[in-house]
Formats: structure tokens, sequence, C-alpha cells
């Protein structure tokens, strides 16, 4: 056996070889059980600051404009016809390298004891020592696995392929990072690290001498250490937004030829691409296992210790990963509200308030949008209803977070924004407000924010809302601190399941708040009294 070259241009078609059953697992990475993590260092760490530097989280006047608006919506027109053609006749010229060139292709189907019946014996009071080998087999083959069958797919056939079209200018508005990621970087790493667990073995395998020690705690220290981890996180981190960005691709004539080709390749091994984009976030969440499984099997007390801090370091990597998921969707989740919220000045929304025009550029300074701004704000519960007024019915939309509620009413964009670029929507937010930033509408806010200690909630009996014509209503009301109440809205859900859902979300929230209050209470009143010598 001998190295190969960690060129990946000079790779191609693969030799059949078993499915590795990884694809078949969900993804628990964004939602590990018990963990609760806050980081407050995510702008300073390296991939997180790379990831929310990137257009995509950058929601300005510029993000919004398509780099080429004639191609969102595909070639139309009698043009189309031959558009598809020439598409169809560009993928034609494609050639997809050969992939059999790395000697550990024919390896990765193999067990460890068909590897050692043809080199030498493991002595019988070395068994233990076989179990390790094993553990550290499964580790490299499974790298292998996920090296030519999930990373090298997505680079060789869809990646490149991709920007084989658009040097030929097509898809040219499709953004790669935004669907890729860094797989480039991916696939170099995950290509190092097997070369390296390579190396070790093919020396342990060729030497003719007695049975030398295995020595994997290097390539194991040097890339769990190193870029490994690293590399997959930041790839984790963009995953949720590239298959929404893929399933806006889809509904294009153009993109979906594109994508049938490729996983139409035999070495897609009829995997389609949200199979394949998954790999890498299944692959992070498998390591602590087969590391953890190397540790059980060893014997050698310090090789045991060092081997469990490499694994313990990815776990922490998997912790770390949790709470940037967690924290990076509360922060696209409040840059999208923040872009469809609107805050209508006190003398539009209140017209007994009157504002000499000289005098309004003072209740600029305090922007009302501020109240929005990604902190420790979470939104619990959203949703649409109708709101009964006198003479009108309105439709509003609620927004319920931890320390307050908003009420806005609705308005839609019959109009398509021309410029409007779809795929900067956030798949985090519901239908109904995709909705309506898809119809470039927003939603304007009503009446201040409700703070959840002066909002009171109460159910509606049918009866007395019989004659309105109303269903399913309840009612909210502001309180100040006076406890006199300063608004009130009626509120008719579309079902009676609805409404139950609105009541049980709200008063959830209002009793967590006033907790929440309390123990701050308690906490401050119990701090040390100050020396009276200060």
């Amino acid at each position: 056996m001998g190295l190969v070259p960690s060129d990946l241009t000079s790779v191609g078609h693969r030799t059949s070889g078993l499915v590795f059953y990884e694809h078949r697992r969900s993804s628990v990475v964004l939602n590990l059980p018990g963990l609760e993590v806050f980081p407050g260092d995510l702008l300073v760490s390296d991939g997180a600051a790379d990831y929310l530097c990137h257009p995509l989280l950058l929601l300005n006047s510029e993000s919004k404009k398509p780099r080429w608006p004639f191609s969102k919506r595909g070639v139309q027109g009698k043009d189309k016809h031959k558009y598809i053609t020439d598409l169809e006749n560009c993928l034609s010229s494609v050639k997809i390298r050969d992939f059999g060139v790395y000697e550990f292709c024919s390896l990765k189907d193999k067990t460890w004891n068909e590897v050692m019946e043809t080199h030498q014996k493991v002595p019988t009071d070395q068994l233990d020592l076989r179990k390790q080998q094993e553990a550290v087999w499964e580790l490299f083959t499974s790298e292998c696995t996920y090296f030519l069958d999930h990373l090298l797919v997505l680079k060789m056939i869809f990646m490149n392929t991709l920007k084989y079209l658009q040097n030929h200018e097509y898809l040219l508005d499709v953004d790669l990072w935004r669907l890729f990621a860094n797989l480039e970087e991916l696939t170099q790493t995950s290509l190092g690290f097997v070369n390296g667990l390579f190396s070790i073995i093919k020396n342990y395998v060729d030497a003719s001498e007695a049975l030398p020690l295995m020595d994997f705690i290097s390539v194991l220290t040097k890339y769990f250490r190193g870029s490994l981890c690293q590399s997959h996180q930041m790839y984790c981190l963009n995953y949720s937004a590239a298959v929404f960005y893929l399933e806006t691709l889809r509904q294009r004539d153009d993109f979906g030829i594109y994508l049938k080709w490729c996983e139409q390749n035999e070495q897609c091994r009829r995997l389609h691409l949200p199979e394949l984009l998954v790999a890498p976030l299944h692959r992070l969440t498998r390591y602590p296992l087969l590391l953890k499984n190397i540790w059980r099997r060893s014997i050698d007390s310090t090789e045991k210790i060092m081997i469990y801090s490499i694994k313990e370091k990815v776990e922490k990597s998997l912790r770390d990963l949790e709470g940037k998921v967690k924290w990076l969707d509360n922060f696209q989740k409040f840059r999208h509200l923040q872009e469809i919220i609107v805050w209508p000045p006190l003398w539009d929304r209140d017209k007994r308030f009157f504002i000499p025009e000289y005098l309004k550029h003072i209740f600029k300074e305090h922007m009302a949008e501020n109240i929005l701004s990604p902190t420790n704000r979470c939104l619990l519960y959203d949703g649409k209803l109708t709101l009964a007024e006198s003479t009108r019915f309105l439709d509003v939309y609620l927004f319920l977070f931890d320390d307050f509620l908003l009420v806005t009413k609705t308005k839609r964009n019959k109009k398509k924004l021309g410029g409007s670029d779809t795929g900067v929507m956030c798949p985090l937010l519901t239908p109904e407000l995709q909705a309506i930033i898809k119809e470039g509408g927003s939603c304007k806010v009503l009446d201040q924010p409700i703070p959840l200690d002066r909002l009171v909630v109460k159910s509606i009996d049918p009866l007395h809302v019989s004659v309105f014509g109303l269903r399913n209503a309840f009612l909210i009301q502001h309180e100040n601190r006076y406890r006199q109440c300063i608004a009130a809205f009626l509120l008719q859900a579309q079902m009676e399941n609805d409404k139950k859902a609105w009541i049980a979300q709200l008063t959830a929230a209002i009793s967590c708040y006033s907790k929440n209050q309390e123990t701050k209470k308690i906490s401050l009143f119990t701090l040390p009294a100050e020396s009276s010598e200060i």
C-alpha cells in the first residue's frame, strides 16, 4: 500500500461499495437535549464572525438587490425553450473525473481481520490490542466512506458542475457559499485526516519485524484539536439556511434541470442533494461515539487519558455549536423581524397627539426599532388573528416575546417588488410571515408594546359575542402601573384549538416572566449589606 496525493482535482469515478448508513440518521446537532448554552463571545469567534460577515446576514439595502434579477424566475417567453436546450447541452459536456485514484478506496469496505490475515497475526496474549485496532479501523473506514461517498460527491458532482455552468453563463445568480458553505475546506480537512490515519495503518501493517505500536494518537490530536471540528462547525452553522435556500431554488426550471442531472449520476447512489448536505452534521455527532469506542478498548492508562481528553474536546465543540446555532437562529430571526415590523410615529398612531413639523425631529432620536435589536430577548409565539373593531374586522399579527406582547396590523403589497429576493427570507419565520415578506408586505404596530406584567388575558364566553358574529374570541388588556386599563383588544382565532393555544402561551409567558422578576428581587435583597465603615 502506498500513500496517495491530496490533490482533489484528479479524482472521479469510484468502485461500488457498501452503502454507509449515516445518511439515514436524524440530525441531532441542532437539538442536543439538556443543553442551554448562551455564548456571549460569538461575534469574536472565528467561525461565527466569518459567518455573520456573509452577505446573507447583512440585511441592508444592497443585499436585497439580486445580482442577476433577470434570471431570478428563469427565462420567460419564446426564449425559454432555447435557454433550457442550451443548458442541457452544456450539462452534457460536463466531465466527472474518476474517484478511484485513492488507494484507500479499496480498503473502506474491508474488515480489520481481512487486512491482517494477509500480513501478520496478533498473538493470543494481545487480543486486547486487536480490539483497540479494530476500533481505530472503524474510525478510519467510516471517515473514508464519509469522504468518498458524501464530501467528494458534493464537491465533484454538485459544486464543480455548478461552477462549470456559471463559467458558461448559466445559473449566475446562484450563490455557491449559501448552498455549500465551506465545503472546500471540509473536504481538504477530511482528506488530510484520512491520509494521516492511512499512513499510520500502512506503516503498521507493512512492518516486517515484531508488531510495533500503532501511533494513531498523534493523528487524532492533530486533527481533533485542529481544524476538523472548526470546519464542521462553520458548515453546520450554515446548514439550515442552505436547506431553505435550496428549497427556493428548486422552484426554478433551470436549477431543477441541473439538480436532476447531478442526482442521476451513479456515484450519488440514489442519494439526493438534501441527504448529502446533512452528512457533515451526522459525521460531527458520530465522532465522540467512535472516540469513546477507542477509549474503552485501550489498556494503556496514559493513552486512555489522552483519548478521553480528545473525546471531551469534541463533545465541547458540539455543545459550543449548539449554543452558536441557538444564538444565530435568534439573531437571524430578529434581523428579519426588524425588516418586516414597521413602527409608525406617535402622531400617526394616535390622532389625539399633535406634533408640529418642526418638532418631529425630536422623536426620531429614540428609534422604536431598537426594541427588536438581537439581544437576549426571545420570540416565544406568534401568529395571525382577527381584531374586532367597532365597525370592522382587522387582520392582525401578534408577536409574543419573553417580556412583552406586540400587536401589529398586516399589510400586504399586491404588487410584488421587482427587486425583492425571496432567497433572503428566514426559514425560522412562520409561513404567514414568509408570505407577507414575499409580497413585499409589512406588519404595522397598532399600539405600544404590552409588558407581560401589565397584560391580562380573559377568555370570552361564546354566548356573549354570538350577537356580534364572533367565534373563538378572547380579550387582552393593557394595564398601567396603577392597574388602570389603557388599551383592550378583542381577538378572534380561526379555530377553538388556536384560541386555547394562544391563551395557554400567554398565560405561561406571564407566569414565567413574573417568576423571573421575583427571583431578581430576591437576589437583590439578599446581597450582603455594605460595611458601615464605607
